[in-house]
This record gives C-alpha cells, structure tokens and sequence, in this order.
C-alpha cells in the first residue's frame, strides 16, 4: 500500500481539472467489501468518465482499496489519517481539497459527512454534498450517540442533499427538507445483466464447491453487529431440523469473524455452513444459491439484495431493512422479534422455478449515472 501512496502522490501535482474533466472527491471513509463501495464504484464505472471523474478520498484503515480498477479507469485515490484520529484527519482533508482546488465534494460517511464538508467549507469549495447511506437502530450505544450528536449538523456546511432512500433522507434530514423536494435519492443501482440468473453458473459453481443436490441458504456481508450472524446461525440450525441437506454460505470478511466461526464450532456446524471470504464472483453466486437471507439490526437499501433480486433469488429480509429493497416478488420481510418458525417457513418455501428479475428502471446503473452526471455538470456550473 505504501507504494501505491507514494506513486499517487506524486501524480498529486498534475492539474486537478485534467483540462475539461471536471473532478469531484468523493469522501468515501472505510473502504471495505461492499456497501458504500460498492456503490460509488457501480456509479464510476458507468459514469462518462471522459467529462467526469472521480477521486476517492479514503481513510488509512481501509482493507479494500480497489487502486488497479480506479486508475485503470482515471481516477486517484488519496489516503487521509482515519477519521477517529480526528485532527490528523481534518488537516490531511485540507491540504488536500486546497491543493486540487475541487468544485464538488461529495461525502458519504453520513453524520460524519460534517468534518469533510467543514472543511471543503473553509477552503472555498463551492458544491458540498451530503450523502446519507444509513439510519439508526437500538444495540450500537456508541455509534448511535455519535450519530445523534451529528445529526443536527448535517445541512450545516452542505450546498446540496442526497440519499439512497426517502428513509434514509428523511432520517438526516427531516421531513420537512424531502417534502420540499431539497433531497436528490441516488438509487443503489446496479448492472441488472451482469447478475441475471445463469442456469449454466449455476451448475458450474455448485459443482465446484461441492453443492450439487444441496438447499444453498445464502448470506453476503461484513461480519459486523450490523449484519446480525449471531441470528442467522440459530436460525439456520432450525432450518436444518426441516431440511438435513441443507447448507450456508457466509460470504465477506469484518471483525466479527472469528467469534462467529467460534459460535458456528461450539453450535456443531462446522461442516454445514462454509466461510467464502471476499469474492469477486458473487454474481455466479447468486445463481448457485436458493435462497438469500439478511436478518440485518438495521440497514438503508442494501446493493446485495437488489444484486440478488436482479438474479431472480428468494429474499427473506429483516423488517429493520427498508421496504424500498422489495422490487421484486419473492421477497419477505420477517420481524426480528418474531417466531423463528416464521423465518423457517419464509426459507424454505417452495419458489416455483428460478428465473431472472426484472428491476425497476430507476434501478438501473446506466441511467442513474446518467443523473449524477447531469447534476453534477449543473452544479458545477454555478
């Protein structure tokens, strides 16, 4: 990583417009495996990167900086201090913004988005964007202090709002700010071909991780008190008492890790449910599994269940997670407090044949970068 620091650094003194390319930071925070990620990448790659492109500012803690990929396409990233060692932090952000004298910031830490956006602010950036990704919810004492403690300042230093759900704008934001229409909804989009169901991928990855004739419960996530494995591990032990074949694949990695592999060896699982790390596949993924389940404590609109829903998979969705994912018909929210027989049944229901989804229009990644591009032109304009 020091290497890749080092060589972009250098690149730090060619002009930051690149003539008529117009550049935008994005404040991105903690780049890991999926989640606003995987988002912002999404909306790069289908962007018209020969009018726009996009630098990401990380924090130095991230685990998956996709440094090939972006300069491939154009972009940079710039590493700053994490944002928890805060003064380290603001000073990185500006000489920063100082030196490559950007137009428009757009930050998508949410309550956080006020340290960036304070000091795009000071240093006489004209177009700050606020991006909210998230809300919150009961069990992250800390976390929810923080973000209640932000929350009031979240329009303070911003020029313009955005979200990627009416919730999650209006949790930020307040309702007056939607109702007058002052938030923009960037939907989680997607490349809906990419993960059409693949009868093909399907025997080939099934075959390859030894799943020929199993029930494939799926789960994608960072191993963190968000996404709830704790619940999913106790549910899927019920789920084998219904259906002995049945197997579960945890795909991603986070901290939580190692005491959910502890709990799954004391809960005598270990031969049912598969640890796949970070894949690059999950696309294949999708259509080698039955079923996908996240029992998440709360989450905004998550990119894996609109991946899973393009690919036609069964969903069974906590109720903490937005209703705005449900796109598609098999999809079921079940409430976190109810009895797990009800998500039992809601797994193993009989589906009918798989085939793809078909999403929404405003789901689709080529249109929705099509928008970002028209603003962010008219923004910059001014």
């Amino acid at each position: 990583m020091r290497e890749k620091e080092q060589r972009m650094t250098a690149e730090r003194e060619n002009d930051a417009q690149d003539g008529n390319v117009l550049r935008v930071a994005h404040v991105v925070g903690k780049m890991h495996t999926g989640g606003v990620k995987s988002v912002v990448m999404n909306y790069y790659r289908h962007i018209d990167r020969s009018a726009i492109q996009f630098d990401f500012i990380v924090d130095a803690d991230s685990t998956q900086i996709p440094y090939e990929e972006i300069e491939r396409l154009g972009g940079r990233v710039f590493v700053v201090p994490r944002y928890e060692q805060l003064p380290s932090y603001l000073a990185a952000l500006r000489r920063l913004f100082r030196e490559q004298r950007y137009r428009i910031v757009h930050a998508h830490i949410n309550t956080l988005n006020v340290f960036p956006l304070f000091v795009a602010w000071c240093c006489g950036v004209p177009v700050r964007i606020a991006h909210n990704h998230s809300t919150a919810a009961p069990g992250e004492g800390k976390k929810n202090f923080l973000k209640y403690t932000l929350r009031p300042f979240a329009k303070v230093f911003a020029t313009r709002y955005a979200a990627c759900t009416e919730l999650a704008g209006r949790w930020l934001f307040g309702k007056r700010t939607m109702v007058r229409g002052d938030v923009t909804i960037f939907n989680n989009a997607i490349e809906c071909d990419r993960f059409r169901f693949d009868a093909q991928a399907r025997s080939e990855t099934r075959a390859a991780l030894g799943l020929a004739d199993r029930f494939v419960v799926g789960h994608i996530g960072r191993f963190c008190y968000q996404k709830n494995h704790p619940f999913l591990i106790d549910l899927f032990a019920q789920v084998l008492e219904h259906e002995p074949n049945a197997v579960l694949l945890l795909v991603g990695e986070g901290p939580d890790r190692p005491a959910v592999e502890q709990l799954v060896e004391v809960r005598g699982l270990s031969e049912r449910i598969r640890f796949l790390g970070n894949r690059d596949d999950v696309a294949r993924l999708y259509s080698a599994m039955d079923v996908l389940v996240l029992p998440s404590r709360y989450e905004g609109l998550p990119v894996v269940g609109v991946e899973a829903q393009a690919a036609g998979l069964p969903c069974i969705f906590s109720d903490r997670i937005t209703p705005a994912v449900k796109l598609t018909e098999p999809v079921v929210f079940r409430s976190l407090t109810d009895d797990p027989a009800l998500w039992v049944d809601a797994i193993l229901r009989d589906w009918g044949e798989r085939s793809s989804g078909s999403l929404p229009p405003e789901f689709d990644i080529d249109r929705q970068a099509e928008k970002m591009g028209k603003i962010y032109n008219e923004l910059s304009s001014l």
